[in-house]
């Protein structure tokens, strides 16, 4: 039987860092949209592998979405770059 975390009081695993982490945004399909989003990632995370950037189009191609791995270093660095994402005009929700 699974054990209810909310009944013992403990609280849900934090995340164990370093480790890969996706960050997927989601956006207006603007022009520079990909690079826009990919610069402020790499100014926390280093270069990312291309082969670790993914990106779909919405199907009337209004919107895209962007799914970035970076090698994340610990909660501070994440939190830094979803502020900066969400500072982006044209990008509608990151998760």
């Amino acid at each position: 039987m699974p054990v209810d975390i909310k009944s013992t009081g403990e609280k849900p695993p934090k995340i164990e860092f370093p480790c890969l982490y996706p960050i997927k945004i989601i956006g207006y399909a603007v022009i520079d949209f990909e690079e826009t989003v990919l610069t402020v990632i790499e100014r926390y995370a280093g270069p990312v592998a291309k082969d670790l950037i993914k990106a779909k189009s919405s199907r009337k191609n209004n919107y895209l979405s962007i799914t970035v791995t970076i090698a994340a270093t610990g909660e501070e660095q994440l939190h830094s770059i979803f502020q900066d994402l969400k500072k982006i005009e044209s990008v509608k929700m990151v998760l």
